[in-house]
């Protein structure tokens, strides 16, 4: 198999996004709209499940919701006025249908389905104490932790037992979870996920994004705040803020790449931080060039604001085929060379004998960029400037989002020279994370208390990483073990 995205397969990926529905009558075919609009979060598989007042019912499917949950026979089985769905890319888990969430069980108060967005940092530990004490997993997800932690709790009410679990977990998650009592719908302490509440005609709508309500019809209320849980009990809607308060730290990166610039994040447009992080590119970075170039689709809101700033022409110079799948049958090495070019080709008349300046969202390993240069000096290109619309990408995230580890960054192994030498670039910078805070309306970086989660930049990581420190603190006892011997 071939990737038909060679712009796109060097990305940091979050890891999914959820949506629930409580109190429609149409709540299934609901959810998988809302899916739909949420698809860039997660193309790995989709799953939704559902409850008619008396039984669960649950339909999970490896790859997109398009063609799982676009047929009337598999909405009409899951009936019911709640639902909650989910599409995942996993950064926890191996690719199985046993990983695709909702993940379902019985307890002893009845069904529990859970979605989740995000990564628990300790559910590697809470996972080891749980099966000593008798527990069984079925997955390898650590969302399923959450499952045992309220099945074992002491507390007498579901509610208490929920609450006891995620005080138990560490990390970002934003969670949607459908019982026989009702939804809960609860965000972690920091809000480093994302997740929003909207209304349909009486029902109450949870999601990753506002985009997800607008495909909908759905009204946008609010978000979830840090560290409240809604729920939702027969029609009425009733918050607890169960954590002690803390400042806000949602996850930086949701305005850079994640959400769909057609969303609204923080009260903030999306495309309108980009265009002005672009902007701050221009002001920050500038260059002789005749003709600003996005890398597509996630370059061009930065590329336009680029243009606007620095008066130089913004043009399509990478066109994107549409009509591609992720994959096709290659017969040979020459046509997997030569596939590449089914997604995004070069517009070459345009380019030839140009200085051209190419915005892209960020580097990660750095093999895309090379790629993406390399077309350009094949058509014709006089220069290639490279300007990235966030900071170098210097340390790993473990709140959800799929990232090679830090030895594999190129930010990590290289300074800005090594980097620019290594995609063969004319020019290479980055914005800067004071110009980024800047494009999101605040002065600078706080470096005493920042408002974002901004680790994957700055390694400042706002929990604890217990699972991470475990891991390294293995490593260094097998590497003196084996100096020893």
């Amino acid at each position: 198999m071939l990737t038909t995205h060679p712009f796109e397969d060097d990305k940091l990926r979050e890891e999914c996004g959820v949506f629930g529905v409580s109190g429609s009558d149409s709540a299934a075919a609901l959810v998988a709209l809302g899916l739909h609009a949420l698809q860039h979060r997660g193309q790995e598989a989709a799953g939704i499940s559902s409850f008619d007042g008396h039984h669960f019912h649950t339909h999970r499917a490896m790859g997109h919701v398009a063609g799982n949950f676009d047929r009337d026979d598999v909405i009409r089985a899951l009936p019911g006025d709640y639902a909650v769905g989910h599409v995942r890319y996993s950064t926890t888990g191996e690719t199985a249908l046993r990983n695709v969430q909702p993940l379902y069980a019985e307890l002893a108060s009845g069904g529990f389905a859970v979605a989740h967005n995000g990564n628990i940092s300790n559910a590697m530990k809470l996972r080891r104490e749980l099966i000593r004490r008798g527990s069984i997993f079925q997955s390898t997800s650590d969302t399923e932790t959450i499952i045992h932690l309220v099945a074992t709790s002491n507390y007498r009410t579901l509610l208490d037992r929920f609450i006891d679990a995620l005080k138990q977990i560490e990390g970002a998650y934003s969670l949607v979870v459908m019982t026989p009592e009702g939804m809960i719908a609860c965000r972690d302490p920091l809000g480093i996920r994302p997740l929003v509440m909207g209304k349909l005609d009486g029902a109450v709508i949870f999601a990753s994004e506002t985009v997800a309500l607008d495909v909908c019809g759905a009204t946008f209320e609010r978000q979830v705040e840090p560290g409240e849980l809604v729920i939702v009990q027969n029609g009425e809607i009733r918050s607890i803020r169960p954590f002690a308060p803390m400042a806000p730290r949602p996850c930086i990166f949701e305005w850079v790449y994640f959400s769909r610039p057609d969303s609204i994040a923080g009260d903030q447009s999306v495309y309108t931080v980009r265009k002005e992080i672009g902007a701050q590119l221009a002001i920050e970075t500038p260059v002789e060039a005749d003709l600003v170039i996005p890398v597509p689709d996630s370059g061009v809101p930065a590329a336009i604001g680029y243009a606007q700033q620095s008066g130089i022409p913004f043009e399509l110079g990478i066109i994107r085929s549409h009509y591609v799948g992720r994959t096709f049958i290659q017969p040979g090495d020459k046509v997997r060379h030569l596939g590449v070019k089914l997604k995004h080709n070069a517009n070459r008349a345009l380019i030839k004998g140009k200085r051209i300046i190419l915005v892209d969202d960020s580097i990660v390993r750095g093999t895309t960029s090379l790629k993406i240069v390399q077309m350009m000096r094949d058509a014709g290109a006089a220069e290639v400037h490279m300007r990235i619309a966030s900071p170098p990408t210097r340390h790993s995230c473990f709140y959800g989002v799929d990232t090679p580890e830090r030895a594999k960054l190129l930010a990590a192994k290289l300074d800005l020279g090594g980097m620019t030498d290594f995609i063969h670039a004319d020019s290479l910078s980055f914005v800067s994370i004071d110009g980024l805070y800047k494009a999101l309306g605040e002065a600078k970086r706080a470096d005493i208390r920042p408002k974002y989660c901004d680790a994957c930049f700055t390694g400042d990581y706002p929990t604890t990483l217990t699972d991470q420190d475990d891991s390294v603190a293995v490593d260094q006892f097998a590497m003196l073990a084996e100096r020893v011997n």
